[in-house]
């Protein structure tokens, strides 16, 4: 028998990524990059958020459409697409500007509607949604939230609405991880992840049946609690761009949490995925010229 089809539908942001020493920009932003990611790990996704009639617009809509992600609670809104100008050293994404053109929307009662029926519903702090977490939370069936790195009182304030956390440290250890994790945890969320770069991620949960494994290998049960603790470490690659690595592991791991995978199995399995996400420029390809360049729509 084959498994059921998850549904996961990610709302908020979404740019295109400019990269001015390339002359090229990639469609992106935090909820575009978990819908695609989604559906190329073997979800069904769909994508909730607003573009612009410009050609950057037209960039992000049609890449979403290429990846299959569903688009029947796209917006598109009069004026300028959002905007991230982005460099790169030694294959560090930067972001050094940006604007967010018509990004900023607020849901419906007809989108809470269609959003109930998702296995899980994601978005995440630069979405601006901060205001309707609550209604979010009222009506998705597993809320996701990507903190990214703010600080503790934001998260403080919104990590009851959510039942799955991902939060980043980039210069953490993964004891500090493990303490913010379980900090976190305490909030209200089920299951919390944090992100830790290239020194891969820690996961908690208290997920019953999340499974167990022994010693300090690529996935390990680490501390002494009742929840689930795991670590993945993030797989050796030639990293050229790590803008989007993030959030190819959220999507890897919502993915795996709606299947009921395995936690340890599963952060070895979303670090390494993240960690091949690294391996091209841009969050998932769908490369275009820079406006202004002859090539460009």
């Amino acid at each position: 028998m084959q498994p059921r089809l998850i549904r996961l539908v990610a709302v908020g942001d979404n740019v295109v990524d400019r990269y001015p020493d390339l002359g090229v920009m990639y469609p992106g932003g935090n909820a575009v990059n978990v819908a695609v990611h989604a559906r190329r790990t073997g979800a069904e996704a769909g994508y909730l958020g607003a573009v612009g009639t410009d050609g950057s617009g037209r960039v992000v809509r049609d890449a979403l459409a290429a990846e299959g992600v569903d688009l029947s609670l796209l917006r598109t809104v009069d004026g300028p697409n959002a905007f991230a100008t982005v460099r790169l050293v030694a294959g560090e994404r930067k972001f050094t500007g940006g604007r967010e053109g018509v990004s900023r929307f607020r849901l419906s009662p007809a989108d809470l509607v269609r959003l109930a029926a998702a296995d899980i519903v994601h978005t995440g702090e630069c979405s601006f949604l901060e205001g309707q977490l609550d209604q979010l939370a009222a009506h998705a069936r597993r809320l996701s939230f990507d903190f990214s790195e703010r600080p503790w009182d934001y998260v403080e304030e919104h990590a009851r609405h959510a039942g799955i956390a991902i939060l980043s440290s980039p210069s953490g250890s993964r004891d500090e991880a493990l303490a913010l994790a379980r900090r976190v945890r305490a909030l209200g969320p089920a299951t919390v992840a944090v992100t830790l770069g290239a020194h891969g991620a820690v996961l908690v949960s208290g997920a019953a049946g999340a499974g167990e494994a022994a010693g300090d290998s690529a996935a390990g049960v680490l501390g002494g609690s009742r929840d689930v603790v795991a670590w993945g470490a993030a797989e050796p690659v030639a990293v050229v761009d790590t803008l989007g690595a993030g959030d190819a592991f959220i999507a890897r791991l919502l993915v795996g949490l709606a299947r009921g995978e395995d936690l340890p199995a599963l952060a070895v399995a979303a670090t390494a995925y993240a960690s091949h996400a690294c391996t091209s420029y841009g969050a998932f390809g769908h490369e275009a010229p820079l406006p202004g360049t002859k090539e460009s729509p």
